[in-house]
């Protein structure tokens, strides 16, 4: 009820303007304060709102942590082990193969990230703002800057509030150290291995089934100009793809790479000057349910924190069909975590959008009917996962559906969207529902 009341007394806060940049495999050799800023300045090129209006920055980058600490589909930099190739076949050559879930990767040459970056940014994109943040959560850091930007617009502490993340694909760091220290697992696809046999079994899920995830993300992926190029892989290209683990393969993986996205949060009054069609946030939830893989791994079969984080992003929201209130019936389209196959139908069922041990069916039909009520970008593992950009992109890409302009990857006449964005092994979740 806290929460009803904040709202109403500030009033809502909504999307005013966001910019994106490809996502690319780095070899450029660009830092990170120019991709950062490249998405910023195509932001700012079809917002109606100055620079000089933004009175906070809040910077998304994962590589800000002390430890460098990574996790999620693409976690970066680890030692090659001898016994590994450097390219995979089935990347053949277009990127595809550099996603190798940090078992095969040389150290990072150079640093990617500051924890003074959003004042860098700042000065660097003709902005005086009165708070500049840089936040660090893992794969979540950029849905977790975009609560920080509105909690700051909402209390009134600002009025227009820039959240960019940002990430280098060779982001230094793949072990959580907290878990290393445990002698927990070190690697994200050691959790999504785990996740993977234990979803199958509790299910009786084929591999056929998930392959159906990436093959859809790859399609959906073809019609996002910014996403990581890769080929259109077929459900037998995913299963013919090297084997990771006895239940992981290559193309099961979401992929590192380096790219970045930018959003403009305003208050209601601002909102309305500088937006024909604000995107409002309306729904927020947020889940940690432990820091490691261990304490949080009881059902090898759910995503509790996404259960949460999405209970809690509906109860925020006001209205709904016939009388009933919000539900997730009401949500339109959604970017959801998927930095493995096994991901998607996890949180499709803890987001309530499939029923229990029924999230490989619907990942099964949408990639029959071609859906793109769920990652019409592409997802993680169609577009990229650059971490600390990915909560900013899902963002973005929901904003441009609710004011249709998703071009060849427009879902249908969406009003309500929602995003969903977690960090290590489904440790923390937020959610985001965004309206019209």
């Amino acid at each position: 009820m806290a929460r009803w009341r904040w709202c109403e007394m500030h009033g809502r806060v909504g999307i005013v303007g966001c910019g994106t940049t490809p996502f690319t495999d780095g070899k450029d050799g660009r830092n990170l304060e120019s991709v950062m800023l490249d998405s910023v300045k195509n932001l700012f090129e079809g917002a109606t709102c100055g620079r000089d209006k933004v009175d906070a920055v809040f910077v998304a980058n994962a590589a800000s942590g002390a430890l460098g600490a990574v996790d999620g589909g693409a976690p970066q930099g680890a030692q090659r082990e001898p016994h590994e190739r450097k390219r995979s076949d089935a990347g053949d050559g277009d990127g595809a193969g550099d996603c190798d879930c940090g078992a095969n990767r040389d150290p990072p040459a150079r640093g990617s990230g500051s924890g003074y970056m959003a004042a860098i940014l700042a000065e660097l994109a003709g902005i005086r703002p009165g708070a500049a943040h840089t936040v660090e959560s893992l794969c979540s850091s950029g849905t977790n800057a975009i609560v920080s930007a509105y909690a700051h617009v909402a209390s009134g502490l600002a009025d227009v509030a820039l959240v960019s993340g940002a990430e280098l694909r060779d982001t230094a760091g793949s072990v959580l150290q907290w878990d290393d220290s445990r002698g927990q697992f070190k690697r994200p696809i050691f959790w999504a291995s785990l996740f993977t046999a234990g979803y199958k079994r509790a299910f009786g899920v084929s591999d056929d089934d998930l392959a159906a995830v990436p093959a859809r993300a790859y399609h959906n992926a073809r019609a996002n100009p910014d996403a990581l190029p890769s080929k259109p892989y077929t459900i037998q290209d995913v299963k013919e793809s090297r084997l990771l683990t006895g239940d992981l393969r290559l193309l099961d993986c979401s992929r590192p790479c380096t790219g970045a996205a930018s959003i403009l949060l305003a208050s209601e009054d601002a909102a309305r000057r500088y937006c024909d069609a604000p995107v409002w946030i309306s729904g927020i939830g947020q889940s940690t349910t432990s820091a490691g893989f261990a304490k949080s791994s009881g059902d090898l079969a759910r995503i509790e924190s996404a259960a949460q984080a999405c209970r809690d992003a509906l109860s925020m929201v006001q209205g709904g069909q016939d009388g009933r209130g919000f539900g997730i019936r009401d949500v339109d389209v959604a970017e959801i975590h998927d930095a493995f196959s096994v991901c998607e139908p996890m949180i499709l069922e803890a987001l309530g959008l499939a029923k229990t041990g029924r999230g490989a069916d619907l990942s099964v039909e949408m990639y029959e009917t071609r859906s793109r009520r769920i990652n019409p970008r592409g997802g993680l593992i169609g577009s990229g996962h650059p971490l600390g950009a990915t909560g900013v992109a899902q963002a973005a890409e929901i904003a441009q559906q609710l004011w249709c302009e998703a071009h060849g990857r427009q879902a249908d006449c969406p009003q309500t969207g929602l995003v969903h964005n977690m960090s290590a092994a489904g440790t923390s979740s937020t959610v985001l529902v965004m309206q019209t």
